[in-house]
């Protein structure tokens, strides 16, 4: 999957510009590892560009952020504005965020949001999901935290630039963080009774799903079954969430895909295949869902022209509902 951005923008540009999962993958893959992969989110620290950025405010609400245009660091460099007291967001996991973002070589504001009743946004501390400035912007900081960082051009939009969002080849970026919470990596949910006929599901010590497929025909229709209830906010049906997910062929019993081993990930239920998304909608945050999703709904049957490696057969998914973003 190519490096995904920024998870979740507000504006439909942005998101447009900066979302990168394909719509017809039935969830984001693990991504390939690159050079990304290597970089230390833990790395950054304070230098004399992110202590010139000037910002005040109380956490939780939009700071007013100063800084004179033009400035730069040869590496993400970060400042803790308002250090806090809870978790650690660790390398690869992910946070609950708001966030103000703003284009170093003009000092104009690129977007500002997950403030007073603007839905918090999930930001993983790993490079090949999040602009590599942006990760260590939170990696290894605390709950509770505002860090303001200035990210270089090597660590954002590099040579290239972002027209879209009006940020120039070569310009850096300056981002005022709130750390909210720290996003669990499995569901919490109260365990519900299995169902039958249906595949079954043990798990793991770290909630790792292992699916056993019934030596039957699978299923003609959707089916959905909630292995876990959360207690969290239900998911609307054209939500951004965050999930650890299971893909695994109904024929062979073969894993196809997953986030396990490369940590939650975030997507728009418009940006997968439609069972899947039929699946996690109106479900609640917490909850851990098997689905067994027919071709129909899934990527068609196989002909001459859906060469599709996954047309014709039939998917399960395990879904572990972490967040709405």
């Amino acid at each position: 999957m190519p490096r995904r951005l920024l998870p979740l923008l507000s504006s439909a540009a942005l998101l447009a510009a900066l979302t990168a999962c394909s719509s017809d993958a039935p969830a984001p893959s693990a991504s390939t590892p690159t050079a990304d992969a290597a970089v230390d989110v833990c790395s950054a620290t304070s230098g004399a560009a992110s202590e010139a950025v000037a910002v005040t405010g109380e956490l939780g609400t939009a700071p007013t952020v100063t800084f004179e245009a033009g400035i730069d660091a040869g590496t993400t460099e970060r400042t803790t504005v308002i250090e806090g007291g809870g978790d650690e967001v660790t390398a690869g996991s992910s946070a609950t965020v708001a966030y103000s973002i703003y284009n170093g070589g003009t000092g104009e504001l690129i977007e500002t949001y997950g403030y007073a009743d603007d839905q918090p946004v999930t930001f993983a501390a790993d490079a090949t999901k999040l602009l590599p400035g942006l990760a260590k912007t939170i990696g290894c900081a605390t709950v509770g935290s505002r860090i303001a960082s200035v990210i270089p051009a090597a660590e954002a939009w590099g040579a290239e630039g972002n027209e879209q969002v009006g940020v120039a080849a070569g310009a850096s970026l300056v981002a005022v963080i709130d750390i909210e919470s720290v996003v669990p990596t499995r569901a919490w949910g109260e365990e519900q009774p299995a169902p039958e006929g249906l595949p079954t599901v043990t798990l793991a010590d770290d909630g790792a799903p292992t699916v056993a497929v019934p030596s039957t025909d699978p299923p003609a229709e959707l089916q959905v079954a909630v292995l876990k209830k959360g207690d969290g906010e239900v998911v609307p049906d054209t939500a951004t969430v965050t999930v650890q997910y299971q893909g695994v062929q109904w024929d062979t019993g073969e894993v196809f895909d997953q986030s396990w081993g490369s940590g939650p990930t975030s997507f728009s239920l418009d940006q997968v295949v439609p069972g899947f998304s039929q699946a996690i909608a109106g479900q609640t945050v917490g909850s851990q869902v098997l689905a067994v999703i027919p071709p129909a709904l899934a990527y068609g049957e196989a002909s001459g022209e859906n060469a599709h490696e996954l047309a014709g057969k039939t998917l399960i998914f395990v879904i572990d509902i972490l967040a709405i973003n």
